[in-house]
């Protein structure tokens, strides 16, 4: 029976490899035109092909950014991000080391819009719990658009860098709000003052900072913590004088507000 399978084996087709012997550059315009067509998984391909087989020349090195660039498109930011820290990791003083870093930004930003993205529309639903959702996506990507701004200032994508980050700022302190408002709704009093306190530490810019304070004032004045209900009211009133959130606090012990 072994005699046999062997003998099979030789009845099988060769599988013929039909870009042995191309050139750096064939393999390169064949892969590029590829990714321009949509067809990622082979685009892929044809790079790797193009590393393996020339792994010193300037194609193998572009080759290491597109492959990065087609996992993103192909919705593979586990990939895409796996890709672009390799590059950094071996290229990082190479002349495109910061399209790398805008890229990894990219994936984790597009990847973080299925996480912070849609909380204007999903509200607070009663029965959704906000604290299981990890914007770990947000604060990568915010953390790779700092490292360009910050490593090249005069990079063409710094401009948009810093809009980004503009936003993942917001959409993190909103987050946090969100969070703190869930367990305002479960009377979980500690837990909503922690979270709002975190706000004014981590994002003393944001807009949300506002509600925050609000949220604040409110927690505490229900832990009965009158010194600190009152310092967090005196900055709420400071800053926030016609605040849209806070009808009025009454500092004898009872508030009422109408962001809920």
């Amino acid at each position: 029976m072994a005699v046999l399978a062997l003998g099979g084996c030789g009845l099988l087709p060769d599988v013929v490899d039909e870009t042995s012997g191309w050139s750096a550059q064939k393999l390169y315009s064949e892969a590029k035109e590829n990714l321009n067509e949509g067809n990622y998984e082979r685009a892929i391909k044809l790079f790797e092909s193009l590393e393996a087989r020339y792994p010193y020349g300037r194609f193998a090195q572009q080759a290491q950014i597109e492959i990065a660039y087609a996992y993103y498109k192909d919705n593979e930011p586990i990939s895409a991000i796996a890709a672009a820290d390799r590059f950094i990791k071996l290229h990082p003083n190479h002349p495109n080391v910061d399209y790398v870093y805008y890229l990894k930004g990219l994936v984790n930003f597009n990847d973080d819009t299925g996480i912070l993205g849609r909380l204007s529309m999903l509200g607070m639903r009663a029965e959704q719990d906000m604290s299981e959702r990890d914007p770990r996506a947000a604060r990568e990507a915010f953390l790779s658009f700092k490292e360009l701004v910050t490593r090249f200032p005069e990079s063409k994508y710094a401009p948009d860098s810093v809009a980004r980050m503009k936003y993942l700022v917001n959409a993190l302190a909103s987050h946090e709000v969100h969070v703190a408002k869930y367990y305002l709704k479960r009377e979980a009093w500690v837990a909503a003052a922690n979270r709002a306190k975190e706000v004014l530490k981590t994002y003393p810019e944001a807009p949300a900072v506002e509600e925050a304070l609000v949220i604040l004032v409110f927690s505490y004045d229900k832990l009965k913590l009158t010194d600190l209900r009152d310092d967090a009211q005196r900055v709420l009133s400071l800053n926030f004088p016609n605040s849209a959130y806070a009808k009025g606090v009454n500092l004898e012990g009872k508030a009422w507000y109408s962001f809920w």
